[in-house]
């Protein structure tokens, strides 16, 4: 619209003449009425047909020129935009490979970026070398705290994205962890809000609904004397079931079968919470089993293996 209006100012007069840009009426005379330029003649803008010649001859440079700069224009966001999906598609190759230290390197050159999808994915990508065993205590900390950072960023530049609600709520459990018990219960109604959130936006994502199974166990699991404090700190402090574990990691798994070792775990786990050690075994089996693509699932197939020792051990 900025481009037309521009252009229309540079029109002859008649229909695309712009109000009080209209030519002289003498102007618009043949060429066999026009005499030689003198300053002052009412042919001042010499012959019409030389002058519209000349006046569209300007005005399609003008076109060219806008032309030429939106095009320029978009060829960048074009190619800002294909640089952050091809940045996107090698992170998810690498995170999907089990490169978790290559996957962070690449991602960390793009830490100031505004983009919320990239910035989730570093936030996972700083959190899950904080997991890894070589990683230093103090290493860790740093890390987890960073990936919160990164997290914080992606949900405030789209609070749309389920992604980035999930990791904002992973990260802020982790961090939990370096902030003490009445922090970390506080914390757990804003993690709950946003693992919901990320399920509403997005309720195939297993992930999302794995995470809220977490979020159950967790808190059906909690030992007494967090229980007391937390009913000390809070008129209604967070609390599940069991049951209610289940059913999410059920649900999970019926989204998307087999997407993660440690839902299979937390299957067999709660199962011998329940007393149901047939299912129980089933399921820790199939963690046990599970092919092995990261650290963690290499420590959830270990686990495994002794929860089903323990069994054959009271058999």
């Amino acid at each position: 619209m900025a481009l037309c209006a521009r252009l229309w100012r540079f029109l002859p007069s008649g229909r695309g003449t712009a109000p009080g840009h209209r030519l002289p009426t003498s102007a618009a005379g043949s060429c066999r009425n026009c005499g030689p330029w003198r300053p002052g003649s009412s042919e001042v803008m010499g012959n019409s047909g030389a002058f519209r010649r000349s006046l569209l001859f300007s005005a399609l440079s003008y076109l060219g020129f806008e032309t030429y700069q939106a095009t320029s224009w978009a060829v960048v966001v074009h190619a800002k935009a294909s640089g952050v999906e091809e940045i996107l598609a090698q992170a998810d190759y690498l995170y999907g490979s089990g490169e978790t230290e290559k996957l962070y390197q690449l991602l960390t050159r793009y830490k100031d970026s505004e983009d919320a999808e990239l910035l989730w994915r570093l936030a996972r990508a700083s959190r899950d070398i904080a997991q890894l065993s070589g990683t230093s205590e103090e290493e860790k900390k740093l890390l987890v705290y960073e990936a919160l950072a990164y997290a914080k960023r992606a949900l405030e530049k789209d609070d749309s994205s389920f992604a980035a609600h999930k990791w904002y709520a992973i990260c802020i459990s982790d961090v939990g962890d370096y902030e003490g018990i009445k922090a970390k219960i506080a914390n757990a109604y804003v993690i709950k809000d946003h693992f919901e959130k990320a399920i509403e936006l997005n309720p195939k994502d297993a992930t999302s609904i794995h995470l809220m199974g977490i979020w159950c166990y967790t808190f059906a699991e909690m030992p007494w004397y967090q229980r007391r404090i937390a009913q000390v700190l809070f008129a209604t402090p967070p609390s599940s079931t069991y049951e209610e574990a289940l059913s999410y990691f059920q649900r999970a798994e019926q989204v998307d079968p087999n997407f993660y070792s440690k839902n299979l775990l937390l299957l067999g786990k709660t199962y011998l919470k329940l007393h149901n050690k047939k299912l129980a075994a089933f399921w820790l089996v199939k963690a046990r089993d599970y092919p092995a693509h990261t650290e963690e699932d290499r420590q959830i197939q270990r686990e495994a293996a002794q929860l089903l020792t323990g069994f054959s051990d009271k058999n």
